[in-house]
């Protein structure tokens, strides 16, 4: 069977995301990003487009690699000012019904039990909406920032992530059970404390004691992202994601990682097709091929070569200012940096230089661009399904929110047409509207449901 190709909006709470200097360009709204109309207007938009979800990327940490400082990346507002993605959740979800909101956070700089409050609380405000997108410090930045001397090393902060998502599970999973909610006006009864747990848990990074602050919500646990393709990350995607985030020019190297994971998730005893997998994509669509290629032509002369390099060498842990543009890129392996970026480029075929890198990444970051007609984007999206069994793409942008009018006024049509994007939402919340009905809880081979007490 064919499978239907999904498609979440990938964007952050800032004026740069992955193409830096587009912001200048006349019909670019990114410097709306402080302003709720701007995100509720991206939201019914995304809606109107069924995209699965609106994914923000975040983190606390800002780029002061690139050159020692962080001054490249505030000259050309590089992922700074960057404000928290949480806080635009209820404003977007009051003007929509069915877009998701995948929402990163990391495990890194705050105990399990707050950050568990807060998805359970905007689980229940987006009627069980809300997705969090699992992701580990990698920052020296942010570890500084909140008072720590350096940075974990990149397996051990998996480590602690396993951890962390053990006590968040047993919060959301087993302190209050079904039926502990009674809402009982006439005898003035809310709740039933036999049936809510005090959770306990000593470990080697998390110690904790106490109820979970809200009640169920409608997913319990929300639905689980994860970003991370390095060998440890791939661990923890096939013992707890139920959708992967990828980023990579190369289709075999995301069908490696595909095929991998899901062997990894099935060994397990998890169900290999239960994991969903989106790979970064920057579509620039015109009604015709050569209107395309001239909105591609246009939105270049905004590049800022700064900017990228300020945005690489704070992925990548490596300091690039030293070297020339026509230098290969050094491959040093940090803690400090995406892991799975730098080991993409030890084990390509091909010798990449600086500039290359700076010309590639200048739009839409590590992921591939497709410029053409509706009908060619559509035929290269189908190839990248096929060829590497992803399950659909993070959609990022050139020109916002252009470049998703644009994709949804011209592609999914045409994809809709070919019986690959789905023409309604389904009906649920986010769990059930991606895997179907009877899919509100976590399944009962993911870790999460060993912690279920009295439940449904």
């Amino acid at each position: 069977m064919t499978k239907p190709i999904r498609v979440n909006g990938f964007a952050i709470h800032s004026p740069v995301h992955l193409s830096p200097g587009l912001w200048t360009h006349p019909r670019d709204r990114s410097l709306d990003f402080n302003t709720l109309g701007y995100w509720t207007d991206v939201a019914r938009l995304l809606e109107r487009g069924l995209f699965e979800t609106l994914f923000i990327a975040d983190g606390i940490g800002i780029h002061d690699v690139y050159g020692g400082t962080a001054a490249a990346a505030l000259r050309r507002a590089a992922q700074v000012p960057k404000y928290d993605p949480m806080l635009l959740v209820s404003a977007m979800a009051a003007v929509t019904e069915h877009l998701g909101f995948g929402i990163t956070a990391s495990v890194s700089y705050e105990p399990p039990f707050t950050l568990a409050r807060r998805f359970s609380t905007l689980d229940h405000l987006t009627d069980g909406r809300i997705a969090w997108n699992v992701v580990t410090g990698y920052s020296a930045a942010a570890s500084r920032a909140v008072g720590r001397p350096g940075i974990t090393a990149h397996d051990t902060r998996y480590d602690i992530a396993d951890e962390f998502l053990d006590v968040v599970y047993r919060l959301w999973e087993e302190s209050w059970e079904d039926g502990a909610v009674l809402r009982d006006r006439a005898r003035g009864l809310f709740a039933d404390p036999s049936k809510i747990h005090r959770i306990e848990h000593a470990g080697e990074h998390f110690r904790m004691e106490g109820i979970h602050l809200v009640d169920p919500s409608p997913q319990r646990t929300p639905f689980l992202f994860q970003a991370g393709a390095s060998n440890r990350g791939r661990d923890f995607a096939a013992s707890h994601a139920e959708a992967v985030f990828l980023s990579d020019p190369s289709k075999a190297a995301i069908a490696a990682t595909v095929a991998d994971t899901r062997r990894r998730a099935a060994a397990r005893g998890r169900d290999p097709a239960g994991i969903l997998f989106f790979a970064l994509m920057t579509v620039i669509v015109g009604r015709t091929a050569a209107e395309a290629h001239d909105k591609h032509r246009d939105y270049l002369a905004h590049v800022d070569p700064e900017g990228a390099l300020a945005l690489f060498s704070g992925w990548t842990g490596i300091d690039l200012a030293p070297y020339d543009l026509d230098d290969p890129f050094p491959v040093i392996r940090k803690d400090n940096a995406v892991a799975s970026m730098v080991e993409s480029f030890a084990r390509s075929e091909k010798t990449w230089t600086i500039r290359e890198i700076v010309t590639h990444n200048a739009i839409g970051g590590r992921g591939p661009v497709l410029v053409g007609s509706a009908a060619q984007v559509a035929d290269a999206l189908e190839a990248w399904m096929d060829d590497t069994d992803i399950d659909g793409f993070n959609l990022s942008y050139a020109v916002t929110p252009e470049g998703y009018g644009d994709f949804i006024d011209l592609v999914v049509p045409e994809l809709q047409r070919r019986g690959r994007y789905k023409t309604a939402y389904a009906p649920g919340p986010l769990r059930e509207k991606v895997f179907g009905a009877g899919h509100g809880l976590l399944p009962a081979s993911h870790p999460a449901a060993r912690f279920r007490r009295g439940q449904r």
